[in-house]
């Protein structure tokens, strides 16, 4: 299932909805691992062509050259970084400023050229006695001082504006240093503390231990390392079986048990799936219209008929002694039924339900404060949580195993207690019908 969804880069809306988050996020990480293989083939792909079809290159007159600092890498210089660097309100100050004295300059032009445009209209008849070239050879003089009496300021200013800043950033060097002086002598002052403790406790340990009898003290010690040792054992035991149980179920399978069990000859296997073509080709990438996808369906008499000629025969949803049908085995139930009756239950319960949109089963959880769904794959003969390694021969054997391990690491999701049917009857009538 997981391959034809990666062949065909398409998962229908009904199997995405009983997809729990994990599995979603499982399922978005493969296909994105898929698209990046295919375009790199892709990219493989034009390069050879390229090579195949090599043209002469243009000459460009155009070149970028980047600034290289002493680490002969590309200079950066971020702002605010460096320690003369101004303040985002420093700067939009200076900005104000020089917008407002370019602005009074601008209107002090304006007002100057229309002074003189009335002085020339008013005497341009008139022949200007030496009194009057004084006189205005007087305002000019005047002018000129008046503006060198602002740029005096406003040098003034700016170098007043330099100081502050430099003072400011030196007061900030100095109190960063006192902070680090600080830190040092308080972390100073645990270490001496923690080692006088340290050897306070060693004394009074030692002191216990020596007030105790010693052939107890190591018979204690003597039980202790053989208890140990028997933990040990049993645990490296444990993990072995655990790893050979594994190994085998997923070698080989239960088929030849299961139908040993009923009696019965051992029923055909579905024929194997053909090998999928995963060439790059535009009809993958662009599924057509009308392709009939069987992962997927609506039909609830598809899904009944699947599971009586592909599922019955493997003893689906029966306990794994073959005697009867397990009580966590539920029929083709929605979300909201699975939840209803999971809601009675205590965190841990749990059911295997036939999905009613896809030819697979869907293993109904309960949290603390939430319900979850996990996709099992009934596909090629076995049974596997979708996005998991772990593959089984029977439904059981999945419900098994992970009554002792959890679903997931990070939610825990242990399979403690199923859940049943309702008193007014069971759901799954019209599968074995």
């Amino acid at each position: 299932m997981l391959q034809q969804i990666l062949t065909d880069m398409f998962i229908s809306p009904e199997l995405l909805a009983e997809l729990s988050e994990e599995q979603k996020q499982v399922l978005f990480i493969k296909m994105r691992e898929e698209q990046v293989r295919r375009w790199k083939d892709g990219e493989a792909r034009l390069e050879k062509e390229d090579a195949t079809l090599t043209k002469p290159k243009k000459a460009s007159v155009k070149s970028v050259q980047w600034l290289e600092g002493m680490d002969s890498d590309v200079w950066v210089w971020v702002m605010g970084d460096h320690p003369a660097d101004q303040s985002y309100d420093q700067i939009c100050d200076d900005i104000i400023a020089q917008r407002a004295a370019c602005q009074a300059q601008r209107e002090a032009e304006e007002l100057r050229a229309k002074k003189e445009a009335e002085l020339v209209k008013r005497f341009s008849s008139v022949l200007m006695d030496s009194e009057l070239q004084l006189w205005k050879e007087e305002v000019e003089r005047q002018e000129v001082e008046r503006q060198e009496v602002e740029r005096q300021e406003v040098e003034r200013q700016e170098v007043e504006r330099r100081a502050a800043a430099q003072e400011q950033s030196q007061q900030e060097v100095e109190i960063k240093k006192r902070e680090a002086e600080e830190r040092r002598r308080a972390e100073e002052e645990v270490r001496r503390v923690e080692q006088k403790r340290k050897q306070e406790i060693y004394m009074d340990l030692r002191e216990v231990r020596e007030e105790r009898d010693d052939q107890h003290w190591q018979d204690s010690v003597r039980k202790s390392k053989a208890a140990d040792l028997r933990r040990r054992s049993i645990a490296k035991q444990t993990r072995d079986d655990h790893r050979r149980q594994s190994v085998k179920a997923l070698e080989r399978g239960r088929v030849a048990a299961v139908t040993k069990a009923f009696g019965g000859d051992r029923p055909a296997l579905p024929p194997k799936p053909k090998p999928r073509n995963l060439t790059v080709t535009s009809d993958t990438l662009n599924p057509k219209q009308g392709v009939r996808r069987t992962l997927s369906t609506s039909s609830r008499e598809h899904i009944i008929r699947w599971f009586q000629e592909e599922q019955l025969p493997y003893r689906a949803g029966f306990q794994k002694d073959q005697s009867r049908i397990a009580s966590w085995f539920h029929g083709i139930i929605s979300r909201q039924e699975a939840e209803d009756l999971l809601s009675e239950g205590e965190p841990g319960h749990f059911l295997v339900r036939v999905s009613e949109r896809i030819l697979g089963y869907v293993l109904s959880y309960r949290c603390k404060e939430e319900f979850k769904h996990f996709l099992v794959d009934a596909t090629e003969g076995c049974y596997m949580l979708l996005g998991h390694q772990i593959r089984f021969t029977s439904l059981a054997e999945l419900v098994e195993f992970h009554e002792g391990e959890p679903i997931t690491m990070s939610g825990g999701e242990q399979l403690l207690q199923p859940c049943g049917q309702k008193p007014s009857g069971v759901d799954y009538a019209d599968l074995f019908t």
